[in-house]
């Protein structure tokens, strides 16, 4: 198995697909997304146009449907929800197909989504991400951040440095032999610094002192948190994740 970290979409290269593809968004995307499986959700269906999640969600009866659209951080008018993962509660989601769109973590979606496996990673869910990919073994694996608008982002780094140094535990490897590019190990370094304040860590991210003005403190404290939640969203079709079963 070797494992590649790209920090961004735009990273990831032209002409070629791995085994398996994991989408990071800690801030808050698939953070989002693994909270709302959590509590019961159907589905999830990914957009980057708001127009087009508007068009396709029509198909789906209104009291099945939940919009859930983010722009800069702020819900977006008119939608159900943003995209906190305080927003999903059993009351609200169980049962529901979530229409979502943000700024971030869609984007980084639909860049991979063509790889034969594809599934989406937090820190809450690390842990069970690290055994889906053990169970499948697949002999390439790329982990690629959503970063923000383009740029580098340290929440999405230190969850792929998470995921790699787990994986490198279990398997009993050494990072010579599992890293597939630079980018894996300067993630492992990042995370082994900061294992002990991922909250800190995430407070000090520019995407989270944007949240932090926007005063979603109890959203960076929800995911900085480390394996809480034993699942993994997986794309059944390109655009649309259920829960792995």
């Amino acid at each position: 198995m070797k494992v590649f970290v790209y920090h961004t979409p735009e990273e990831v290269p032209e002409g070629n697909l791995p085994d398996c593809a994991i989408a990071i968004d800690v801030l808050r995307a698939t953070s989002t997304m693994a909270a709302a499986f959590n509590v019961g959700a159907e589905s999830i269906h990914v957009f980057s146009d708001l127009d087009e999640l508007r068009t396709k969600s029509d198909a789906c009866p209104a009291d099945k449907r939940l919009l859930a659209g983010e722009r800069g951080g702020a819900k977006v008018e008119g939608f159900d929800l943003g995209n906190s993962p305080l927003d999903h509660t059993q009351e609200r989601s169980h049962g529901r197909h979530l229409f979502m769109s943000t700024t971030n973590g869609t984007r980084c979606l639909q860049r991979i989504q063509q790889a034969p496996v594809v599934i989406t990673a937090a820190l809450t869910t690390r842990q069970a991400v690290v055994n889906f990919v053990l169970q499948q073994n697949p002999a390439e694996v790329w982990l690629v951040g959503s970063g923000w608008q383009g740029d580098y982002s340290l929440e999405d780094t230190v969850c792929a440095g998470a995921i790699v140094h787990q994986l490198a535990a279990q398997l009993g490897s050494d990072l010579k032999t599992l890293a597939g590019n630079d980018s894996a190990i300067a993630a492992v370094s990042l995370y082994e610094q900061w294992q002990d304040s991922l909250l800190e860590l995430l407070q000090c991210a520019s995407h989270g002192q944007r949240l932090l003005g926007l005063h979603q403190e109890e959203d960076l404290k929800y995911c900085a948190q480390l394996d809480v939640l034993d699942l993994v969203p997986i794309q059944s079709e390109p655009g649309t994740l259920v829960l792995n079963s």
